[in-house]
């Protein structure tokens, strides 16, 4: 039985975390962010220290809570030797199944549990455009995601509503992958990449956190779904309107060579991460009647760097 607003958020050291807890604050939501660090960002919020991989003191933070959200995974933004893949895989898929041996060790777990995944479970398809009902696609990470959201449907208790949200690429602020375009943008740098066509789903910082919000507050949200903004753009729309919104005309291009050689050399990050993607729409959300708050990337940019260039 649900006694308290808390809702523990867990892997919530990082940018996606800080945001919705300090999003969540302001519904006066009581919010603990279990990590393994100490958040970067301070707020009104509890940080409660745990390793990911045992059950500990922590998972009393669970007690009558009203909600678990899950984003606790090694970062992607990396290159990918295989201690780095081994890593991603292990953080995710370990994290939820502790998460899971918490919630059967107290009386009254919170009713729902919110889980990240990623759209990149979809694969890198050159064209079309993917909904939620669209094939998986082939490679680390969409195995990575199937292997993550297998260990959340073992970890899950059948009674907690369950949520799987496949997270696109979040634009925001303070922080996330959207910081170092803004840097090659400012540096002259911020061309199409590669062939520029590989599509970029993404979704404003805001519209990721109401989507939170609703998976928490909503108890018709279920099941899993694409969070990502209506309007998927390819690279090469994505890198003019971000030059757009910062105010610089001129980027030089990159080529897929240049790219696959520059960025484990001076990025220190997977140059795939750059040269593909994937266009995603979500079916669940349009028939559900969500309305983003930025749905065209042009506003979403607009927004975070009106002050700011």
């Amino acid at each position: 039985m649900q006694t308290t607003n808390r809702v523990v958020i867990t892997g919530g050291s990082g940018f996606l975390g800080s945001n919705l807890a300090e999003y969540l604050t302001e519904f006066d939501y009581d919010v603990v962010v279990l990590s393994r660090q100490q958040p970067k960002r301070q707020g009104a919020w509890r940080f409660v220290r745990w390793d990911t991989r045992s059950v500990g003191e922590w998972c009393r933070e669970l007690e009558g809570a009203a909600a678990i959200v899950n984003l606790a995974g090694r970062t992607v933004d990396c290159i990918k030797t295989p201690d780095h893949c081994d890593e991603i895989l292990r953080s995710r898929v370990e994290a939820t199944e502790v998460l899971g041996k918490a919630v059967r060790k107290i009386s009254s777990p919170p009713p729902v549990w919110v889980q990240m995944s990623t759209a990149h479970r979809y694969g890198d398809p050159p064209e079309c455009v993917c909904d939620e009902d669209s094939a998986f696609g082939y490679g680390l990470a969409p195995f990575v995601a199937q292997e993550w959201e297998a260990a959340y449907s073992r970890s899950v208790l059948p009674e907690m509503r369950q949520v799987i949200l496949r997270t696109s690429f979040v634009v925001g602020r303070n922080g996330g992958a959207l910081s170092r375009l803004s840097k090659l943008v400012r540096w002259g740098l911020g061309g199409t990449v590669g062939s520029g066509q590989q599509g970029m789903s993404w979704i404003h910082e805001l519209d990721m956190n109401r989507l939170f919000f609703r998976a928490i507050s909503d108890d018709s949200m279920q099941g899993a779904y694409l969070a990502t903004a209506p309007e998927p753009v390819s690279n090469a729309e994505f890198m003019r309107a971000l030059r757009k919104a910062l105010n610089r005309p001129i980027g030089l291009p990159a080529a897929s060579w240049m790219v696959r050689i520059g960025a484990p050399l001076l990025m220190r990050t997977d140059p795939e991460l750059a040269l593909y993607g994937r266009y995603c729409v979500s079916r669940r959300l349009r028939e559900e009647g969500f309305e983003f708050s930025y749905s065209d990337l042009e506003s979403a940019l607009l927004n975070i760097y009106e002050n700011n260039k």
